[in-house]
């Protein structure tokens, strides 16, 4: 008898095995396209809102990056668990819903959470899986886009970077110290209060268990950092990327860091080439913006260039 059932514990062991080998190997995309519609891009969005906060999700902030556009920023306990995982997890404790109008079409997508979660190398990822059946039930679940023909892996994912000599995600962008996180926290709120950088604050995350902090932070410059400026070079096609926007500053204990844009741009649009491409939309209309990206948030968080 006890033969038999260790035979069936290895069995199944093999099994739960294969089946996460399975996961591993299955492609994901950052994100879904919900649904198609037509009307007031307001009423969608407040309609939207009402739709995710049904599902469980609380809406941590929203902002309009440019005409045409509305970003509502979601969380929930599950999520800012899965975030509390792992070191600089914060990241992905703030999901984005976004409402896009293209020509007479709006275009209601979201952040594929388990996409956000490999890419930020999260220890636990069962808050997002949860995340992404309850957002799929509220906002429909049309297509997943955003990697092109690529094939990327959770694996993949979780060593991604673009190409040869670009960063990593523990590669980020160092834009301010401070002697503790109060303090850390006092001067980012007092940079996005002040719209230093162009930055203004979309939405604060704080994470349970941690001294770290997500602030959600919007783009307005007319030059290079400018969200507006960024994505009308890069986001050409027919379903919109805009729950790329909006970036984000983390504080954690008295430092203040920030994904950098080669990254942080990269892991939304892994499909872009550096040159040429059929829509036009390529990195090198956007070589000015990781240092000037990297400039405003520094000047956010009342760091040093």
């Amino acid at each position: 008898m006890l033969k038999v059932v260790k035979q069936l514990f290895l069995s199944s062991a093999l099994l739960a095995l294969s089946m996460g080998s399975s996961f591993a190997d299955d492609a994901i995309k950052p994100f879904v396209l919900g649904y198609k519609t037509n009307g007031d891009i307001q009423a969608v969005a407040d309609e939207v809102k009402g739709k995710v906060q049904a599902a469980g999700f609380e809406v941590a902030g929203s902002y309009t990056p440019y005409d045409g556009a509305i970003v509502i920023a979601i969380t929930n306990d599950a999520l800012k668990q899965d975030a509390a995982s792992s070191e600089f997890g914060g990241y992905a404790a703030g999901q984005r819903v976004t409402v896009t109008q293209v020509g007479d079409e709006i275009q209601v997508s979201y952040t594929n959470p388990m996409y956000l979660a490999n890419a930020y190398r999260l220890e636990n990822t069962s808050g997002a899986a949860a995340a992404l059946q309850s957002l799929q039930s509220a906002l429909g679940n049309d297509q997943a886009y955003g990697t092109g023909d690529k094939q990327l892996t959770a694996n993949d994912l979780r060593k991604y970077h673009y190409m040869f000599g670009m960063e990593y995600f523990d590669d980020p962008s160092e834009l301010a110290e401070y002697d503790s996180y109060e303090d850390a926290l006092a001067a980012v709120e007092e940079g996005l209060a002040a719209g230093r950088g162009g930055a203004t604050k979309v939405y604060r995350i704080d994470i349970p268990g941690r001294n770290e902090t997500v602030f959600g932070v919007g783009l307005s410059d007319t030059g290079c950092s400018g969200d507006e400026y960024i994505m009308s070079r890069i986001d050409k096609d027919t379903i919109r990327s805009t729950p790329h926007l909006p970036y984000e500053i983390l504080v954690s204990d008295g430092d203040v860091y920030a994904l950098y844009a080669r990254f942080r741009i990269a892991i939304s649009m892994p499909h872009l080439p550096m040159i040429q491409s059929d829509t036009g939309a390529t990195f090198f209309n956007i070589m000015c913006a990781p240092n000037a990206i990297e400039e405003a948030l520094i000047k956010t968080a009342g760091g040093e260039i």
